[in-house]
């Protein structure tokens, strides 16, 4: 089982934050930093000072980490244009030495692109399916050629589709709750399909969805890494627990119930039924950016469990 650091920047975090975070999850073991990508916080926090970008961030976590993965959760398809998106994230790629990962999803939060100015757009999940096609059409495209597409919403002729990542293949992940429509995006062009908070019940329907789906377009299932993602907070005691529940606004036993929470020991067996259903890998959210020791004993007495 992999275990990811994924964090909320939107809800209040510097860089430097960031930059912490990303060196303690790399000293401390874990596979992989992976960020949101929000202009606007979410409830009552106020966000201070500010967001981040997320491709800006990886950028400067590429330079400043030598061994973790690094990627979004997920990267807002409203956000950017699949082409320039292509140029940023290949850029990263290769200044990681290879090390990326791109969450594309369609974006969601209507209010930062109010607040921002960006349009929002009424048909998200056709715009995505051709932001798919088009990314991974420019990485793939042989150097030398050109690469065209003439869609709907987006329109390349004799694109020399530059840069090229390091790596072979940029890791792909789609994820989402879509009964239909999401299994079969995955299906045509993700390496790792994530469930986002979703129950172990819930979790197992989807990947057996997705499974189906691969295997309808001519994958076999076994072809996509599945993943979730879910909120965390461990604790040596109760009044551990509780203490790093309330530091994040949310209840103990809301969290046990929503997300992986209680002793290591409570964590490690949550974390065995989600492998059960079929996940290989978890997202951890930490959303105390601040509490390294929460990190450490995720390190210690969590993932030494699952090695």
């Amino acid at each position: 089982m992999d275990l990811r650091i994924f964090t909320e920047p939107q809800q209040g975090a510097t860089y430097d934050t960031l930059l912490t975070v990303a060196k303690a999850t790399e000293e401390l073991g874990f596979d992989a930093f992976f960020r949101s990508d929000h202009y606007l916080r979410m409830g009552s926090v106020d966000g201070l000072p500010g967001p981040t970008d997320a491709w800006i961030t990886l950028a400067g976590l590429a330079r400043e980490t030598k061994r973790i993965r690094l990627g979004t959760l997920m990267t807002a398809g409203t956000f950017r244009l699949p082409g320039v998106l292509a140029i940023q994230v290949a850029q990263v790629d290769q200044m990681s030495g290879g090390r990326v990962e791109l969450g594309l999803g369609t974006g969601w939060f209507e209010e930062e692109h109010k607040a921002y100015g960006i349009p929002f757009p009424k048909e998200k999940f056709a715009r995505l399916e051709e932001q798919l096609e088009i990314v991974t059409g420019l990485w793939s495209t042989e150097l030398g050629k050109t690469y065209d597409f003439h869609g709907t919403y987006y329109d390349l002729t004799d694109s020399p589709a530059l840069p090229k990542p390091t790596q072979q293949k940029i890791p792909v992940l789609v994820g989402g709750h879509g009964p239909t429509r999401t299994p079969r995006l995955a299906a045509k062009y993700a390496d790792e399909f994530n469930m986002p908070f979703a129950s172990v019940e819930d979790s197992e329907r989807q990947f057996g969805r997705v499974r189906a789906a691969a295997e309808e377009a001519g994958r076999k299932g076994d072809d996509l890494i599945y993943s979730n993602a879910l909120v965390v907070c461990v604790g040596r005691d109760d009044q551990e627990v509780a203490r790093r529940a309330a530091a994040i606004g949310r209840e103990a036993d809301e969290l046990k119930l929503n997300g992986l929470a209680g002793s290591p020991a409570e964590v490690v067996d949550k974390i065995g039924r989600y492998a059960e259903a079929g996940a290989s890998r978890i997202y951890l959210q930490i959303l105390d950016l601040e509490d390294l020791d929460h990190l450490e004993l995720i390190s210690s007495q969590v993932q030494s469990q699952l090695s």
